[in-house]
C-alpha cells in the first residue's frame, strides 16, 4: 500500500514509521528524493528550530542514499520570496511532514500565509488535496496528525469553535500520544461525530491513509493500522506504550469498542452527504468482517467491496 496520508503518534524515530513508511516513500522516486518538515504547530522560533532537529538527525543518515531534507520555520515577517519557496515545496516535496505542537496554532499560521500573500485562506489545504491526488505522501506527526484528520481532536478538547483539520484523511478523528486513561474521550468524541471514525494512537503507532472517489460519486477510504514496536532505548520504555502491550483503539459511535492490531486495514465507503456509511474490517491475515455487524463478510476482497458500491 502507498497512502496519501500517513497520520501518527511517536516518542522519538522509531524505525518501523520513520523508515519503512516515510523515508523509503521519499527514497523510491528516482528523481525526487526531498521530504519536507514543517514545525509551525510550534510557537516560537527556538521551538521550531528544536522540533527539527528530533528529526534532522535521523534524516541525516539517509543522505548517503540521496534523502534531501528541508524544513521551513515560520515567522511573522517573510518576504513574498520566502513564501513562495514555502508553497514550491509543498507542491513538489516527495513526502510533507506537518509536525508537532498546537493542532490550532499550526493550523491557523497555514492558512494565515496562503490568506496574507495570496488572499485565499484555503490555498495550503487544497495544495494538500492536489498532493493527495497525484498520488504524493503527507504526513502528520502529533498535532500535524490532528490537522490532516477531517475533525481536530486538539480543537474540540479545547473547546474551540472551529475544529476544521485539512482532512486528507476523511471523516477521521484520533487522539495522540495516546494511553489506558483516555478511552471516556475516545467514547465522547464518537458519539458527538457519529460520522468520524475515532481512534486513539499511542506511542508509536499510525493510520496509513489512501482515499479517493469512485464511479459512484463515493467516497472510498483504505486504511492500514501500524503498531511500532522498534524503539528499544532502555530507559525511554515508559513512553513507547505499543511495547507494554498497547494497540490501535477504536469506538463506534454506538459505544462498542474494537481494538486494532499491527497490518489490520479498515474500507469505508462514504456518500458525500454523509448519509451512508459502509465499512469492512480486513484482519491481518485477510478475512474481512462487516464492520457494523462485526460477522464475517461475503465480499472476498477489497476491490469486491469497492467494485459494488
Amino acid at each position: 500500500m502507498f497512502p496519501t496520508a500517513f497520520i501518527y503518534s511517536s516518542h522519538n524515530r522509531s524505525e518501523e514509521i520513520h523508515r519503512w513508511w516515510i523515508v523509503e516513500r521519499a527514497l523510491r522516486d528516482p528523481n525526487n528524493k526531498s521530504v519536507l518538515y514543517l514545525p509551525m504547530s510550534m510557537g516560537s522560533q527556538d521551538s521550531q528550530e528544536y522540533s527539527w532537529g528530533t528529526f534532522r538527525w535521523y534524516f541525516d543518515f539517509f543522505r548517503k542514499w540521496g534523502l534531501e531534507p528541508r524544513n521551513f520555520y515560520y515567522n511573522d515577517h517573510l518576504a513574498q520570496k520566502d513564501v513562495d519557496l514555502f508553497f514550491d515545496w509543498v507542491i513538489n516535496s516527495q513526502v510533507v511532514i506537518l509536525g508537532g505542537g498546537s493542532s490550532i496554532l499550526g493550523r491557523n499560521r497555514y492558512m494565515s500565509l496562503g490568506e496574507r500573500y495570496y488572499g485565499d485562506a484555503g490555498l495550503f489545504e487544497r495544495l494538500l488535496h492536489q498532493r493527495q491526488d497525484r498520488g504524493l505522501l503527507t504526513v502528520g506527526f502529533s498535532a500535524g496528525a490532528d490537522q490532516l484528520c477531517s475533525t481536530m481532536m486538539g480543537a474540540v478538547e479545547a473547546d474551540s469553535h472551529d475544529s476544521h483539520g485539512f482532512g486528507l484523511a476523511h471523516n477521521i478523528m484520533c487522539t495522540l500520544h495516546h494511553d489506558w486513561g483516555r478511552d471516556a474521550s475516545l467514547k465522547q468524541s464518537a458519539a458527538y461525530f457519529p460520522q468520524n471514525a475515532v481512534f486513539g494512537l499511542p506511542n508509536d503507532s499510525g493510520l496509513a491513509v489512501d482515499q479517493g472517489f469512485l464511479d459512484s460519486g463515493n467516497i472510498w477510504q483504505i486504511i492500514e493500522f501500524v503498531v511500532d514496536s522498534t524503539w528499544d532505548i532502555a530507559n525511554e520504555q515508559f513512553h513507547i506504550k505499543t511495547r507494554q502491550g498497547m494497540n490501535i483503539d477504536h469506538f463506534y459511535n454506538d459505544g462498542r469498542k474494537w481494538t486494532f492490531n499491527h497490518g489490520d486495514k479498515m474500507v469505508r465507503v462514504m456518500s458525500q452527504d454523509d448519509q451512508f456509511q459502509g465499512a469492512w474490517i480486513v484482519l491481518s491475515n485477510g478475512q474481512i468482517i462487516d464492520y457494523w455487524s462485526q460477522n464475517y463478510s461475503l465480499y472476498p476482497s477489497i476491490e469486491a467491496i469497492l467494485a459494488s458500491h
